[in-house]
């Protein structure tokens, strides 16, 4: 596990951990001591059992039902959190595992819906591990679009409206702003290749497609 998730509950560090051993397939004990990063090994296996998250026998340990659960929810949180910090946001590496892990502490199921259903739904975190699935994935197709995408993403003749932009230069909004791309605004997409060219009520307006990359837009019916 990360240095980084260290300060928050130890147990759901561990049940977190315990997940990952039920997905590389193992539940070796003495495997589990060597990868927790717990300072006292032995009673945190002891609260585990006790809190009925985890059973050990012999030397295996693994997640109970109960356990499994709550480390099913530790994980979606976890991953979706890497997803929409790697995918929106643009993040380095170290600072997407630093606040997931914050961020799986602390968000609620109805806000780990509402970011899943944001992203589209997603299968998988950025590392390629599976993102266990909720309640609101059942209501949708596996493959269906994200909620929000990028312009660059987005479908030529669709009208959208702008909901967000990340700017890699800071200087960039107030250039932005001052040809009518702000959040709130409906555009429509007239084309994507070499240059992307917009249409905001009669104006026409082209931008560079990097720049496109930083502009979020939903679609409009």
């Amino acid at each position: 596990m990360s240095d980084y998730c260290k300060p928050y509950e130890r147990v759901d560090e561990a049940l977190e951990l315990l997940w990952l051993f039920k997905e590389e397939g193992h539940k070796d004990l003495k495997r589990f001591h060597l990868s927790s990063e717990d300072a006292d090994v032995k009673s945190l296996i002891d609260e585990l059992t006790k809190e009925g998250l985890a059973s050990v026998d012999a030397d295996s340990i693994q997640l109970t039902d109960k356990g499994g659960e709550l480390a099913k929810k530790l994980i979606r949180r976890h991953r979706l959190a890497e997803r929409l910090f790697t995918d929106v946001f643009d993040l380095s590496h170290d600072i997407v595992e630093e606040d997931a892990c914050k961020m799986e502490h602390i968000l609620s199921e109805e806000l780990t819906d509402s970011v899943c259903t944001f992203l589209g739904h997603p299968t998988t975190c950025p590392h390629g591990k599976h993102i266990p699935r909720g309640e609101c994935c059942k209501k949708y197709q596996m493959d269906v679009k994200p909620v929000v995408m990028r312009l660059t993403d987005f479908e030529v003749s669709r009208k959208g409206r702008i909901v967000f932009i990340t700017p890699s230069d800071a200087s960039r909004i107030s250039r932005l702003s001052s040809i009518g791309i702000i959040p709130g605004t409906i555009i429509k997409l007239i084309q994507k290749r070499p240059s992307i060219v917009l249409q905001i009520d009669e104006t026409t307006i082209a931008i560079d497609p990097e720049l496109g990359r930083e502009i979020f837009v939903k679609n409009v019916v």
